[in-house]
């Protein structure tokens, strides 16, 4: 039997390291590169990722490596989980060997400047490369701890999406594909933003009422917004869409939603952040949104509050009472409301 060929995770933070355990459990070699050899070292020592995945062994089919040009020379299907602000950073120098691989992002973010995807960003280095997303429901922790899960791959190529089903669909984590690779990841990135306003709300006891009418408004909101942009909005019926808004916007263990909760409970929102010792990518997520929303002239009143709180020196008394204040529209802006006029 010829030897199976490796997977690449580029990345060592919380999600690289639960995906790069999932793909060992299913029998696939893998390579999971960081930037920083000590860490590789501690994990190939230790077995486990002490700083981001504390208390969770790390697969023995894993191999913490630290020699970027070796694994994506080795490797012709890589999970890219990178932070949204090291994305270019890392993979532009090796643009050349990423030509005909598939590059599937595991990040949920939006470049600042360009208002541009993960996949994107991957597209533009990469231009010959295969590329998708994966996207959901999907906290890190409870995915190495072998919580049923389930996530979307997508991407306009089938035969991609097939392969990561191949490797990635085990005994307790279930793979969807979808070819809306645009809205899948645009849902990822934007729940986010919702999820700082969820902690935040939580730390100041909101009821169970509240909770209900955020995570609605924020799905309508931010199907809006995606639907403007050319996504298919039937996408945010799935698990990439509401499926992720529930758990990150209900989650103690969201990374957004720890911030937000910081923030509820009076921190600063640089305190919030360093508290926390990771990337909240919604952090980053809601300038860009905020400016695009405006460009777009997509009305996003929950954005604007949150900008408000953590830019604009508003408070979150005042942002509630204003968008109570707001005149109530349709429900649903999908469903047509003639027979109502």
């Amino acid at each position: 039997m010829t030897q199976q060929q490796p997977v690449a995770v580029l990345g060592g933070g919380s999600f690289g390291t639960a995906v790069a355990n999932l793909l060992a459990e299913n029998g696939v070699p893998v390579r999971q590169w960081m930037r920083d050899p000590q860490q590789a070292e501690t994990m190939r020592v230790k077995r486990e990722n002490p700083r981001y995945l504390k208390g969770i062994r790390v697969h023995d089919g894993v191999e913490p490596v630290s020699d970027l040009l070796a694994t994506l020379q080795g490797c012709d299907l890589m999970f890219v989980a990178l932070p949204s602000s090291a994305l270019r950073s890392v993979l532009a120098p090796h643009a050349a060997l990423l030509g005909g691989k598939g590059l599937i992002s595991l990040t949920k973010g939006i470049e600042a400047q360009s208002f541009k995807l993960m996949s994107q960003i991957l597209e533009e280095i990469a231009p010959q490369a295969r590329i998708g997303v994966l996207s959901g429901p999907n906290l890190a922790r409870e995915i190495a701890e072998h919580a049923l899960t389930a996530t979307v791959v997508a991407s306009e190529d089938q035969a991609l999406c097939q392969q990561v089903q191949a490797v990635l669909h085990g005994r307790t984590f279930r793979v969807y594909a979808s070819t809306d690779r645009f809205g899948v990841e645009l849902g990822g990135a934007l729940k986010n933003v919702y999820a700082i306003i969820a902690g935040l709300a939580a730390a100041l006891g909101m009821g169970e009422n509240t909770k209900s009418m955020l995570i609605t408004r924020a799905l309508a909101e931010m199907t809006r917004f995606a639907v403007s942009q050319g996504a298919n909005p039937m996408t945010f019926l799935g698990l990439a869409g509401v499926g992720d808004l529930i758990v990150t916007c209900s989650s103690p263990k969201s990374r957004n939603y720890q911030v937000g909760h910081a923030l509820g409970e009076g921190l600063s929102l640089a305190e919030a952040v360093e508290r926390l010792g990771e990337v909240a990518e919604g952090v980053n997520t809601i300038k860009v949104l905020m400016a695009k929303a405006q460009q777009a002239q997509v009305y996003m009143p929950l954005v604007a509050g949150l900008h408000a709180i953590l830019f604009e020196g508003r408070t979150l008394d005042q942002v509630i009472e204003h968008l109570m204040r707001a005149e109530p529209k349709t429900d649903v802006d999908f469903i047509s409301i003639d027979g109502f006029n």
